[in-house]
């Protein structure tokens, strides 16, 4: 897994990425020194308890990808089966790249989960 979020990493504008699974717990994380593997993956396991709930209630499940901009960065969280991976971006990003590069990183993810 941490050779997938490595390669990931190395896209012009994303900052880093971890995997991590519904509970929260970290599965395997290469991110920027300035966050803490713990606290985002916590985060982002709450953001998509919350998204989950609200998309039940529009009957318009499962969750696929919440995309988060702030002032100081992007926040991509996908759905690749095992958990949920989360990848930080730079504030100006080529979105269309990233998203590119999130999906061969799912379906990487996805093809080693199925060995």
């Amino acid at each position: 897994m941490y050779q997938i979020l490595e390669g990931l990493n190395k896209t012009s504008g994303i900052t880093g990425s971890l995997l991590v699974g519904s509970d929260g717990i970290i599965i395997a994380a290469d991110l920027d020194a300035r966050f803490q593997d713990d606290t985002v993956g916590a985060l982002a396991a709450s953001i998509v308890s919350t998204v989950d709930k609200s998309l039940e209630k529009l009957q318009a499940t499962p969750f696929k990808q919440v995309t988060i901009e702030a002032e100081k960065g992007k926040l991509f969280l996908t759905d690749v089966g095992i958990g949920v991976l989360v990848v930080t971006t730079e504030p100006e990003v080529n979105v269309g790249l990233v998203k590119l590069e999130i999906r061969n990183a799912r379906q990487k993810i996805r093809d080693r989960e199925s060995i």
